[in-house]
């Protein structure tokens, strides 16, 4: 992989992927295999100290299951949401989060474990293990897009996952794609986000069903509240449902426009999609969004040399990452911000 020279790290590493209902650990051996797990619930609702807490449990767990002792952990990497300074460790007001204002997650969760911790954004660990261990192996200049609750990016830049002077880099779900849009969660209007997130698809299915549109999604839904997941969205789309398919289309368009400006702005080799309803669809989520973005590319010759393609690590993108942070951190390599 052109990533580099580094030093080889002896030894496991720990990987929490942290979300506002559930915490993920992984410990993940010398050759990136994951060798345990473990799962909690985050009850984020419950304060600061016990979410802390709880990261610290279901590290041991996972190191537990996998029968690994501390003197054995190279490090903790995790992935948490929202605005992360990954230099002090510090996350700040996460949306998922409530009462997150400004936690020094690393060095406390340092002192319960007694081991090094790294925290980075969720998105730029899932953008940095499809880089180093999926779909991104062997190019130099990759982008990461991932469709879930929100819309977030990562960016790899001359092999090096770049962070931005203030850490802030890769918010490609607050592009505004669509002046006087939708509301978005961030307060302004016409985010991507508001438009082709899931939440986004959502809303406009709800909308269409409240409207009287014909769709598939009672019928798929068993009447459990018509809980819209992204394999029933999926289910209705390959089923031609003509409501989820308008929506969808809509945000395919949407993504589409925003894959052109990003490769129209940095050009890069490859521009990887994840999160649950990429994962669902696949190529049939992907190939609209390949057309739209190659219609607005500046630079069309050899167009098809940028490759858009689907993430292959579904949801350990972040917690593999997070092992490479990891490792990146012990053999003494720095972040690189810009």
């Amino acid at each position: 992989m052109p990533t580099g020279k580094r030093k080889e790290v002896a030894g496991h590493t720990i990987s929490i992927d942290l979300g506002g209902t559930k915490m993920l650990a992984a410990v993940v051996d010398g050759q990136d295999q994951i060798v345990g797990r473990a799962k909690m619930k985050t009850l984020a609702r419950e304060g600061v100290d016990e979410v802390i807490q709880r990261l610290a449990e279901t590290a041991q767990q996972a190191a537990d299951k996998a029968r690994v002792k501390w003197d054995q952990v190279a490090g903790v990497g995790i992935g948490a949401p929202g605005p992360v300074d990954p230099e002090a460790g510090v996350v700040y007001n996460p949306p998922n989060l409530p009462g997150w204002k400004k936690v020094s997650l690393g060095p406390r969760l340092a002192d319960l474990l007694g081991v090094p911790v790294y925290v980075e954004n969720d998105v730029n660990l899932g953008t940095l293990g499809e880089y180093r261990m999926g779909a991104g192996r062997g190019t130099r200049d990759m982008v990461g897009i991932f469709v879930g609750t929100g819309v977030g990016g990562g960016l790899i830049l001359d092999g090096k996952l770049r962070t931005g002077f203030r850490h802030a880099a890769g918010e490609l779900g607050h592009m505004v794609v669509l002046a006087d849009g939708p509301v978005c969660g961030c307060g302004r209007r016409g985010c991507l986000e508001a438009l082709a997130s899931r939440t986004a698809v959502e809303r406009d299915i709800r909308l269409g069903l409240q409207a009287g549109r014909e769709s598939l999604i009672p019928e798929l839904s068993k009447g459990r509240s018509l809980r819209l997941t992204s394999s029933v969205i999926a289910k209705a789309f390959h089923k031609g449902d003509p409501l989820v398919a308008d929506v969808i289309r809509r945000a395919q368009w949407y993504l589409g426009l925003l894959t052109a400006s990003v490769v129209n702005l940095l050009d890069p080799e490859m521009v990887v999609f994840g999160g649950g309803v990429v994962e669902a669809l696949d190529d049939a989520f992907l190939d609209p969004i390949r057309v739209t973005a190659r219609q607005h590319y500046i630079q069309k010759m050899d167009a098809g040399r940028v490759r858009i393609v689907p993430g292959k690590l579904g949801d350990y993108a972040a917690v593999l990452g997070a092992a490479a942070l990891v490792r990146d951190r012990a053999a003494g390599i720095p972040p690189a911000r810009d």
